[in-house]
């Protein structure tokens, strides 16, 4: 199983930014998909999940309303909407997905809001 990130970058404050996750060596349809986030100093944060199936969604209070998270099983990618970014959401930020006991989890695509 194979994760990566990417579509992060430098953004000012109240902006927006998409992330983006391609996942590979697993029937991507079948799993929840996950966004977590690291901040420096700081543990990581689970951020959304999105179900398999009819892909219910799920979000930590701190990005609800702001960050929706999708996915397009063709193309076995899920995605992170981020808007109205504000400083304290700068972070690396993680695709995640867990297989029976096993864990994957990308590389991280950094993220950081500042004007």
């Amino acid at each position: 199983v194979q994760l990566v990130e990417s579509g992060g970058g430098l953004v000012q404050p109240g902006g927006s930014l998409r992330v983006s996750c391609v996942a590979s060596g697993l029937t991507f349809s079948m799993y929840d998909m996950r966004w977590y986030r690291q901040a420096p100093g700081k543990e990581r944060e689970w951020v959304a999940t999105i179900r398999s199936g009819r892909a219910n969604t799920n979000y930590a209070d701190s990005v609800k309303g702001r960050f929706t998270v999708s996915r397009d099983n063709a193309k076995n990618t899920v995605y992170l909407q981020m808007n109205n970014l504000k400083p304290e959401d700068t972070a690396v930020y993680y695709c995640q997905v867990t297989l029976g006991s096993l864990l994957y989890r990308g590389q991280g695509t950094q993220v950081t809001v500042s004007s």
